[in-house]
């Protein structure tokens, strides 16, 4: 179970980060606050796996958590919603340990996944943040590598695998392809196979990490 502090200035956007947070078996929301200012003293108190921040647009990022030097070595892992993230508003958050940036229109699923994959040490961005905080591209040197060490994914398997980004399940898999349910548990089977993982959520997460999806 991962543990959740949720941080918002707005009483109605924690109030549906409980509700998203209340209804999912793999995460619990141990605290929220609306004072953004006693942030590292209830991290240090309530010790969360991870941080889920409402970032304000008005304040500078990160928020600095001045944690004590005992509990700095338990530091959440922080999940930003930034409607407002310029390349150096994000880069200075990505400096500061955000794992994760993202719109606050972002789906329920693909927060959860975020949240998920913050937790088990990945960094999640949006594709447009990336392509103006990543080094660009040259023709003189060799092309960064973006599958898997193994065995790559097919054409069909990465549309899978990006539908399994969305939250949708083989039936929804199925009707969205056009294709069988057998068929596309059998897509799913050899996507976890070929990540080296076991769950769909470690698939998205290990997807985002090798580049075959980006949030």
């Amino acid at each position: 179970m991962i543990r959740v502090l949720v941080a918002s200035s707005s009483p109605v956007v924690r109030a549906g980060l409980q509700a998203l947070l209340a209804g999912d078996a793999d995460l619990a929301a141990v605290e929220d606050t609306g004072d953004l200012d006693r942030l590292a003293e209830l991290v240090e108190e309530v010790e969360p796996d991870v941080l889920l921040l409402d970032a304000p647009p008005d304040v500078l990022l990160p928020i600095p958590l001045a944690l004590a030097a005992d509990a700095a070595a338990r530091a959440p892992a922080v999940v930003l919603l930034d409607d407002h993230a310029e390349p150096g508003r994000a880069a200075a958050a990505l400096r500061a340990g955000a794992r994760a940036l993202l719109p606050r229109t972002v789906a329920a699923e693909t927060l959860r996944l975020a949240i998920l994959a913050a937790a088990a040490g990945l960094v999640l961005m949006p594709a447009a943040v990336a392509d103006d905080l990543l080094p660009a591209r040259t023709t003189s040197g060799p092309e960064p590598a973006r599958a898997p060490a193994g065995q790559p994914l097919s054409a069909r398997e990465r549309e899978v695998l990006a539908l399994l980004a969305e939250g949708l399940g083989n039936k929804g898999v199925a009707g969205r392809l056009g294709i069988s349910e057998h068929t596309a548990k059998a897509h799913v089977a050899a996507i976890l196979a070929k990540l080296h993982v076991a769950t769909r959520a470690e698939a998205v997460a290990a997807g985002v990490r090798q580049g075959l999806l980006l949030l």
